[in-house]
């Protein structure tokens, strides 16, 4: 019955615990308790056809969903795979003890009043750690959790109604909601599911060594999550090298992308990165696709349960609609999707059965003139198929099985099926609607070898995650991990310079002055034209503080007396610049450091220019970035102009790393904005630090 691989797997903390397919694929099955979710558990397995023994646990009560009840845990007559402790906190604590005495190979606690209320309880940690001796390096997961559906054998551990039925394979879900767990196993798609999890609060158990374990049954073809948070980021890198290992992918769905937490942000690169943008950067980094809903979610999994990652996201769109034609092509806007051209040979076969009448193009229009001719419209398809292209799409929408005849309709399911096994491609059949494609019609659409999907929306966001998941994901460092900081100070921007050059970033000659009168004495070592800044200021030049191309003494005196201010910098003048850069790191307590390179200068906040990625970083990928600005063709040399010195540019983000590195423990912020880059160098024209300690 349990298929899984034999897979350590570790805490959150990093030690070691037993491996956990005992518990999530048992063979025999323990429920502590007597309420109505208790209740649940056993009649759910009976119901999934669980063909091990489900022993319900009551000091008083004589049966558990119309199970004979156990008096107690030692009157079991073996010892529990899996056990459901549906009690309250308190006996959670002394069940889990007695458990883990037994040699039961683990639990889901479904109690909450832990770590998770400890606000509202007050002992919530100190009951949570109490869980957690006692559980000692049995498995347990949870508390404050709903547990798991193992679809695979029939085995639930799942206190309520659920929407998924046995299966032979298919796919994970796992989610650190309870409620959204539900919901999902009531998806009607046609997703085959092997498992859905809740991690629950994840006291001893995470989010990643559950993912481990999954990814280690071999009847498990991906997995998909709605993570609110990844925890521990050591733990969650080995999660993900253990997916690339064994080529399974991995797809979420991330909560948090509220900007409250930035809205008091003293610098452009906090605004433009935080938590959203970390955690894109991660998943990229980590080679795991990431989509925005919960409709996409189930749809890429779909996609990459039956067609697996695409070589590319190079696709054929066939429809008997212009409208959907044209829809088709619309909606794959802005996406990274792609309609190649029609190749001579699949105009040819095309032609050849669609006549002279019929425009060829891709999303192609067959038109109605071969509807239900079978071999007709297989041959079309196959035509289609037969260029260079990942996957074909055809647009069916199936009439309403309760009030109308799909019978119509069979033959685009069986010409399908011929097309796709004739031109070695898969063949996803797409409904633009989701209401369009009931389960049944899903059903049968899967048995027949095609791949039924609902929406254009969806679909093309599953096509674009699979042809990512297809690019492959090499190992990579492991992400710089970040201290935590006390008592942040902001440097000036003439400290942040100096610490900056120390790592090798070439800033401008400058000088301070203390007031206008010290303007003069200031300027003794500097060539004008030159630059003036009142220092104190975090956006200078939203706050009228930076007056450029002072040409003399008494210009720069009087840009002084302007700005009111109690001290000011004034720094040579950067000729030449060719586009200016904003370089930023920002501490991200969930994932790491964030780089963020973007459009500097004042065009920062009014292009939103920017690309995210996670130190520690390589030239290559500081170059690959780069290039996916919209300035990027700036950097190149636009209409005649000289391109920007790109060493140099990769040189100082390579020594801002550096410079972090250095100071990771204690670093909260640095940001360059703008770098100015010419076609021979590239300068910090201004920096902001804000570091601290961690004692």
């Amino acid at each position: 019955m349990n298929q899984m691989n034999e897979h350590d797997v570790t805490t959150q903390a990093g030690t070691a615990t037993p491996r956990l397919s005992r518990l999530l694929s048992p063979r025999s099955i323990a429920v502590i308790g007597g309420g109505a979710w208790c209740n649940s558990v056993v009649t759910q397995c009976q119901k999934m056809g669980f063909d091990g023994p489900v022993w319900p646990v009551h000091p008083k009560r004589s049966e558990v969903g119309g199970v004979a009840t156990y008096p107690a845990l030692a009157d079991l007559p073996g010892v529990p795979d899996a056990t459901f402790i549906g009690v309250n906190r308190h006996l959670t604590i002394e069940t889990v003890r007695t458990l883990r005495e037994m040699g039961a190979g683990g639990a889901v606690c479904f109690a909450s009043g832990f770590r998770e209320a400890q606000a509202e309880t007050g002992d919530g940690n100190s009951l949570q750690a109490t869980l957690l001796e006692a559980a000692g390096e049995m498995p347990i997961i949870g508390p404050n959790c709903y547990g798991f559906i193992n679809y695979l054998d029939g085995a639930l551990l799942w206190p309520d109604q659920h929407g998924g039925v046995r299966s032979a394979q298919g796919v994970a879900i796992l989610t650190q909601s309870s409620n959204m767990a539900i919901n999902l196993t009531m998806q009607a798609r046609g997703l085959p599911l092997a498992y859905v999890v809740t991690a629950g609060n994840q006291a001893q158990i995470g989010l990643s060594q559950i993912g481990r374990a999954l990814l280690a049954d071999d009847r498990v073809t991906a997995l998909g999550m709605h993570i609110e948070g990844v925890g521990d980021l050591r733990a969650f890198e080995a999660f993900a090298d253990d997916a690339r290992r064994l080529g399974k992918p991995l797809v979420a769905l991330k909560a948090g992308k509220s900007a409250q937490a930035r809205a008091a942000a003293i610098s452009h690169t906090a605004s433009l990165s935080g938590s959203d943008a970390g955690a894109r950067a991660l998943f990229a980094r980590l080679g795991i696709a990431q989509v925005d809903s919960l409709t996409a979610l189930l749809e890429t999994l779909k996609l990459l349960h039956f067609a697996g990652p695409l070589p590319s996201s190079r696709i054929v769109s066939m429809s008997c609609s212009g409208g959907e034609a044209s829809l088709m092509a619309d909606s794959a806007l802005g996406r990274k999707v792609s309609f190649p051209p029609l190749s001579e040979a699949q105009h040819q076969g095309l032609r050849s059965t669609l006549g002279p009448m019929v425009a060829l193009a891709n999303p192609l229009d067959y038109h109605t003139f071969i509807w239900n001719d079978t071999e007709a419209m297989a041959d079309t398809f196959a035509a289609a198929l037969s260029g260079d292209i990942s996957l074909g799409c055809l647009i069916t929408d199936y009439p309403r099985e309760d009030r109308c005849d799909t019978s119509f309709w069979d033959c685009t399911i069986t010409a399908g099926a011929r097309a796709s096994a004739s031109a070695g491609k898969p063949l996803a059949i797409v409904s633009t609607l989701p209401e369009a494609l009931s389960e049944a019609m899903a059903t049968r659409i899967a048995k027949a070898g095609l791949i039924p999907m609902h929406g254009l929306d969806d679909t093309l966001t599953a096509i674009e995650a699979a042809a990512f998941l297809g690019q492959g994901s090499p190992p990579v460092a492991p992400v710089l991990i970040a201290g935590e900081p006390r008592t942040t100070n902001v440097l000036s921007e003439a400290q942040a310079k100096k610490a900056l050059a120390g790592f090798g970033i070439p800033v401008p000659a400058s000088a301070r002055a203390a007031s206008p009168e010290d303007i003069a004495q200031a300027l003794g070592g500097l060539a004008l034209p030159v630059v003036l800044k009142a220092e104190g200021l975090a956006h200078k030049t939203e706050a009228g503080g930076v007056a450029l191309d002072l040409e003399s003494i008494n210009a720069v005196i009087d840009a002084a007396r302007a700005m009111k201010a109690r001290s000011f910098l004034v720094e040579e003048m950067i000729a030449e610049g060719v586009v200016e850069l904003l370089v930023g790191v920002v501490r991200d307590p969930a994932h790491g450091f964030v780089l963020t390179l973007a459009a500097g200068g004042t065009l920062t906040e009014i292009l939103r220019d920017n690309t995210s990625l996670l130190l520690p970083v390589t030239e290559a990928d500081i170059l690959a970035a780069l290039d996916t600005l919209r300035i990027a063709p700036l950097l190149a040399g636009y209409r005649g102009k000289p391109a920007a010195d790109r060493p140099a540019i990769v040189a100082v983000v390579l020594a801002v790393q550096a410079y972090v590195t250095a100071n990771a423990s204690v670093l909260d912020e640095v940001e360059i904005n703008p770098l100015i880059c010419t076609p021979t160098s590239a300068v910090a024209a201004d920096a902001l630090i804000r570091i601290g300690d961690n004692t």
